[in-house]
């Protein structure tokens, strides 16, 4: 579940990011400048993180888990 949270973060930031790049000016060096730069790269910040916590996120112990079943002996009717 947190990964479709984490994807779902990633596509809505880079649909954000194309809306936004046609209405910012980065040529500018007033303050209008400032904020598309500062918008960018707190934007570029957020899809940092969100692709870093897909990539480096836990992996589950499934290989754990079924060796732990292998191991117990299946009762025997007697």
């Amino acid at each position: 579940m947190e990964k479709n949270r984490v994807i779902l973060s990633l596509l809505l930031c880079g649909v954000m990011l194309y809306y936004a790049m046609q209405h910012l000016v980065l040529t500018t060096s007033s303050l209008q400048g400032v904020f598309s730069i500062s918008w960018l790269t707190f934007a570029l910040f957020v899809a940092g993180g969100n692709l870093s916590s897909l990539l480096y996120a836990p992996r589950r112990k499934k290989a754990g888990i079924q060796k732990n079943r292998a191991r117990k002996p299946l009762r025997q009717r007697g």
